[in-house]
């Protein structure tokens, strides 16, 4: 309903009407030219200007929400008051109300009415009436197709010396765009004249890509940022970080510097929830994790070391090669090591040691892949050596479920974005897995051959309808998966908690048992020991008794043995001192 007031004016107050009629021009003033003052100019021609540092300058535009305006009225009636009341009068209404609220018949009556409406109030906060408890039932009918992808267009490298393609990243508005990333990770075999540039090549064009970037050294991951689709954040070979405006065309907008950049190729790149979204993070085999602030690359804002031994001393630091960021937990960050080994992180931690909060082994080689559950951020993947894991955060000695070894190397590996219980893999024989383990837990719901060669990357698109597989020779295959495997299927949500949730528990406990057992181990180890050491100084004692005793007896025996022999002499000394007195006594005489 919309209040209209009418304004009702006589014509004759509005003032003297105006009336307008064709005339001539007249000439007001005629300044004439003064031959004088053509003399003081000087011609140039050509002109023309050299500048040589000029202001970068770009195009800005933003489509803000439409506002929405809708009128509404209500009648309000006041009433309730005697006859002999009248509510406008200011103290009658103020008389009678003092009135009533002496009465005890109304603070009884309140009393009762506000109970009443405490328990409606309560009600109505416990339960909405008006809430859709089934909005979404059209998109959780299950579906009895069997699962399947197929191929819709194939982009390949327009370089004549091919490269892999090692990084995917979907354009975020809209996902009309895909950035790859074309790099050879061979070390010092990269062939004379291999180009280093990367491209972003349109879905409905893949016969030419849209753009070309041009490094100063061949990309390693390409990135786009989630807040401002005309920026790119990149990663090269050479350790530097690079950032591009594709308003300012195909040059790199802003580069790091050579000495403060990584000292071996950037494997990863990620951009943080930050107010102004101009924050990233960048991981190394080098050991460090920088933080970077893309208005001023030319030095790192702040520099993780990866040594879990929190002594912050490079050479025993890690090598990074994955890199996770999840926006619902912006105080940590995990990093997937070339050892086996992630390593979470707290990025808000104000002393070296409490960087590294803690880590998880289990892989036997490098981790090439790391990502939260988008659903269940306590639940992560990882994907390295020949299987891939799925760890929760609860149980840090060992992951919750894990896929068989497989015969070939698995290179990458992604969550669904709409189904919590699907993610992909992908393995150096050039198969694409798609694992549900609802439906199936020993093999993959889906295993598909792309190409013959080696797919080094996958990324999944935000509906999670396309996937972007490349490949070892440069292509980037895009995929189609059924209506099934993007579809969110009726209590997948509970179904998936309650395996996480079990399987925890299931290693909770053979946790428990192991660091019981070893403990057990260990206190008959410590028994043992204590034995052996009881029984060592009682053989001791032995042998140092006996010996003592014969060397006693030994020193008894020698001693009378020269008491023995001194009596024999002194009896020889004797005896033969009397006999020959004897016979000299007699002659005497």
């Amino acid at each position: 309903m919309e209040i209209v007031y009418v304004y009702v004016k006589k014509r004759s107050e509005f003032g003297k009407q105006c009336n307008f009629s064709d005339r001539q021009a007249e000439l007001n003033i005629d300044i004439p030219p003064n031959p004088e003052l053509a003399e003081q100019f000087v011609e140039r021609n050509p002109v023309d200007t050299g500048i040589q540092c000029s202001t970068s300058m770009s195009e800005h535009e933003a489509n803000t929400e439409r506002f929405e305006m809708e009128t509404r009225g209500v009648n309000h009636v006041e009433g309730g008051w005697p006859k002999d009341v009248n509510p406008l009068e200011l103290e009658q209404t103020i008389r009678f109300r003092k009135k009533v609220e002496k009465d005890e018949n109304y603070i009884n009556a309140i009393m009762q009415l506000g109970s009443i409406m405490e328990h409606c109030i309560k009600q109505n906060n416990a339960i909405d009436i008006y809430q859709e408890y089934f909005d979404d039932e059209d998109a959780v009918e299950v579906t009895e197709e069997a699962p399947s992808a197929k191929t819709i267009n194939v982009f390949r490298d327009p370089q004549e010396i091919k490269r892999p393609a090692t990084h995917l990243s979907w354009h975020p508005d809209g996902n009309r765009k895909l950035a790859v990333a074309y790099s050879c990770l061979d070390f010092q075999r990269a062939p004379e004249g291999m180009s280093h540039e990367s491209y972003i090549w349109d879905l409905e064009n893949p016969n030419r890509p849209e753009i070309a970037l041009k490094p100063s050294s061949p990309l390693v991951t390409l990135e786009y940022n989630p807040k401002d689709s005309h920026v790119l954040l990149g990663g090269c070979y050479n350790g530097q970080i690079a950032c591009w405006d594709t308003r300012k065309g195909s040059l790199v907008a802003e580069l790091s510097t050579i000495e403060f950049s990584h000292r071996d190729p950037v494997y990863s790149t990620i951009w943080l929830q930050s107010k102004t979204g101009t924050e990233c993070f960048s991981a190394s085999t080098d050991g460090q994790v920088m933080w970077w602030d893309i208005r001023k690359l030319s030095q790192p804002t702040e520099v993780v070391i990866m040594d879990i031994t929190k002594k912050e001393q490079l050479e025993n630091a890690l090598g990074a090669i994955s890199l996770e960021f999840e926006s619902t937990l912006p105080t940590k960050f995990m990093v997937g090591t070339e050892q086996g080994i992630v390593i979470s992180c707290n990025r808000k931690a104000k002393t070296s040691a409490e960087k590294i909060l803690y880590t998880f082994s289990g892989h036997h080689g490098p981790i090439y892949a790391l990502q939260r559950n988008p659903f269940y951020p306590k639940n992560f993947l990882t994907v390295g050596d020949w299987t891939a894991r799925i760890w929760s955060e609860d149980s840090r000695e060992s992951s919750i479920m894990w896929t068989k070894y497989h015969m070939a190397y698995l290179t990458d590996g992604a969550w669904s974005p709409v189904r919590p219980a699907v993610f992909f893999t992908t393995k150096m024989d050039g198969t694409l897995d798609i694992w549900d383990f609802v439906f199936k837990q020993c093999d993959p719901a889906l295993s598909l051959k792309v190409c013959d060669e080696a797919l080094f990357c996958l990324r999944v698109q935000d509906n999670g309808c396309f996937i972007a597989c490349g490949s070892q020779l440069g292509t980037a295959t895009l995929l189609e998966v059924s209506h099934g495997l993007c579809t969110l299927q009726r209590n997948e949500k509970n179904t998936a908690s309650s395996i996480f949730e079990r399987e925890t528990r299931r290693e909770k406990i053979l946790e428990a048992r192991h660091r019981e057992m070893r403990l057990k181990e260990k206190g008959k180890v410590e028994g043992r020991d204590d034995d052996l050491r009881e029984e060592q100084p009682a053989v001791n004692l032995e042998e140092l008794v006996s010996k003592a005793e014969e060397e006693f007896f030994d020193i008894i025996f020698t001693e009378l043995k020269k008491k023995e022999a001194e009596a024999m002499k002194s009896k020889l000394v004797g005896a033969l001192s009397g006999g020959l007195g004897g016979p000299g006594g007699s002659q005497g005489a």
